[in-house]
């Protein structure tokens, strides 16, 4: 009988499995640490100098975070940009995972037909690339040209139709929903994957008992793929506060109307590369970055230290 994979690797000489490590972990460490944290590591230390008319530049140590969220001129955009996003991030929250939620548990169903061709249908935008789905909704939503005023005049509700994009109260929402469009269909496919692995016995036990599917879904389901849920909840906020391709190519860098749409990354791209008449600020660009790097560390710090460990009772 072969001996357990531990004990072998318990009894092997260190330097067999040094070199073992070295040979199927060395060149992942190596990519890693070239294309990941060097990267993150260099603008942070960019971070904490300040360029100079001539070009150089010179360690101030904080005072670039201190500008940025004290200073005026550098922090009411920082801030709007800030709200923006946390806004961004609710929608897709209370929009994209409940329907994600919704869908994965039709799709459940047992009996249900076309399996196959609604998961490929509720997907396929997923994979579009997103200046396709922002120059497409541009044109469907444009007053002049686009299909969404006569479709809504087709079933009675034309009055409600407005230039959602070009107005500061709405831009920001209906760019949030077309991302939740997109991208429904990652957590509609996960939470999918995860109701499959639940036992068939639970469920028709539960049957067996008289629970209708409803019920089954809310009381035995739904508990146990929660630690799937808050996968999905960490991946959204990660993806919403590093989202910029879409808002880019939908309202430009300035994020308009009156950068009512301007999110970190809008922001971070204008004070880095600069814009029109905005010089770029590579020093301050990467303390933007960095403070955005922070906001997502707390966010994933926080699901994995306090959300995921009173969930692990759910797990089977």
């Amino acid at each position: 009988m072969a001996e357990p994979v531990p004990q072998v690797v318990a009894q092997m000489p260190k330097a067999k499995l040094i070199g073992l490590l070295a040979l199927f972990l060395g060149p992942s460490v190596v990519i890693y640490t070239a294309f990941s944290i060097y990267p993150l590591l260099a603008t942070m230390q960019l971070s904490t100098f300040t360029g100079e008319s001539g070009g150089g530049v010179h360690f101030v140590g904080l005072a670039n975070f201190v500008t940025l969220l004290t200073d005026s001129l550098w922090s009411t955009p920082f801030w709007n940009a800030l709200k923006n996003n946390m806004i961004f991030f609710a929608i897709h929250m209370a929009v994209q995972n409940p329907i994600g939620i919704a869908l994965a548990g039709l799709l459940s169903l047992p009996g249900l037909k076309l399996k196959s061709f609604y998961r490929t249908v509720f997907f396929l935008p997923t994979m579009l690339s997103v200046v396709i789905v922002g120059f497409s909704w541009n044109l469907i939503l444009s007053p002049l040209w686009g299909v969404a005023k006569g479709a809504l005049t087709a079933v009675g509700l034309g009055s409600w139709f407005a230039p959602w994009l070009g107005l500061e109260s709405t831009a920001l929402v209906t760019l949030a929903l077309m991302s939740v469009w997109q991208f429904v269909g990652i957590p509609m496919m996960l939470i999918y994957a995860a109701l499959l692995n639940i036992p068939d016995e639970l469920v028709d036990a539960a049957r067996v008992d008289g629970l209708g599917q409803l019920r089954i879904f809310f009381h035995i389901k739904l508990p146990l793929v929660l630690p799937t849920i808050g996968l999905v909840s960490v991946l959204t906020f990660v993806g919403n506060f590093n989202a910029f391709d879409l808002i880019y190519s939908v309202k430009g860098a300035l994020a308009g109307p009156n950068f009512a749409s301007d999110i970190l990354g809008t922001f971070f791209y204008r004070t880095f590369f600069g814009n029109q008449l905005q010089l770029g600020n590579p020093t301050m660009g990467a303390a933007v970055a960095t403070v955005m790097f922070f906001i997502i560390l707390i966010g994933v710090c926080v699901y994995l230290f306090v959300v995921q460990r009173r969930m692990r009772r759910y797990t089977f």
